[in-house]
C-alpha cells in the first residue's frame, strides 16, 4: 500500500522536515492529490490567463513541486514557464512532464533576483508545512512595478493569520492591490478549500 503523505503536511514546520517529507513523497504525490480532486492549480492558471492573457509572459513557477501547477498553466495558454522548488525528487517529477521552459533547484536563504518575471505563482506553497508568511513578501519584493503574484491560501493557512496579515501589510499602505480572490475548492477529497488571490505590485 502507496504511503499516505498530506495529512502529514501541515504539522511540520522545521526546514529539514518539510524538505525529507516533499522528497520522500515525490514518487507518489500526483496520484494522492488526484485522488483528492485537486482543483487549485487550474483555478490559479485561469487567474492569470482572466488577469494577463499574453502566451508569451514570463513566469515563475515558485516552489512548483512536481510541475502540476506549469501543467495547469500550460493548459491555460502560458507557453514561458520557469520552477523553482527545494526538492530536487519533486523537480526530477516536474523534468518529466515537459511543461517547464527551465527548472532549477530553489535555495530558501537567497532572495529572488529583482524585477526577472512579471508574474509569480506560488500553488499551495504559502501554508504551513511549506512556506511561512514571511514569504509573501519575498515574492512581492522580487516584482517589478506592475508584476503579478497569483497564489493561494489553503484553509490551514487562512486559519493562521500570519498570512492575511502579510498581504494586508502590503495591500493597506497601497504598495500592492488586489485584483481578484476567490474561495474555492482546493482538495475537496480532504475536505479543504483554498482562497485564490491575484496581487498587483505598485
Amino acid at each position: 500500500m502507496t504511503d499516505k503523505f498530506l495529512k502529514k503536511t501541515y504539522g511540520l514546520n522545521k526546514t529539514k522536515d518539510v524538505l525529507a517529507h516533499y522528497n520522500a513523497w515525490a514518487g507518489s504525490y500526483d496520484a494522492e492529490v488526484r485522488d483528492n480532486g485537486y482543483a487549485t492549480p487550474g483555478r490559479i492558471a485561469a487567474a492569470l490567463w482572466k488577469q494577463y492573457p499574453d502566451p508569451f509572459l514570463n513566469i515563475l513557477d515558485f516552489g512548483c513541486g512536481t510541475g502540476l501547477s506549469g501543467l495547469a498553466l500550460r493548459a491555460a495558454g502560458f507557453e514561458t514557464i520557469d520552477g523553482t522548488d527545494p526538492s530536487t525528487e519533486m523537480l526530477a517529477q516536474a523534468q518529466a512532464k515537459n511543461a517547464y521552459r527551465t527548472l532549477r533547484p530553489m535555495n530558501i536563504e537567497q532572495p529572488l533576483t529583482k524585477g526577472a518575471y512579471p508574474a509569480i505563482v506560488g500553488c499551495g506553497v504559502l501554508s504551513t508545512g511549506a512556506a511561512p508568511p514571511e514569504t509573501f513578501s519575498v515574492i512581492i519584493n522580487a516584482l517589478p512595478r506592475g508584476g503579478l503574484f497569483v497564489f493561494s491560501l489553503n484553509d490551514h493557512a487562512l486559519s493562521e493569520p500570519g498570512y492575511t496579515r502579510a498581504i494586508n501589510e502590503w495591500l493597506d499602505c497601497g504598495a500592492a492591490r488586489l485584483l481578484f480572490k476567490e474561495y474555492g475548492e482546493h482538495l475537496p477529497g480532504a475536505n479543504l478549500k483554498s482562497e485564490v488571490y491575484v496581487i498587483e505590485k505598485l
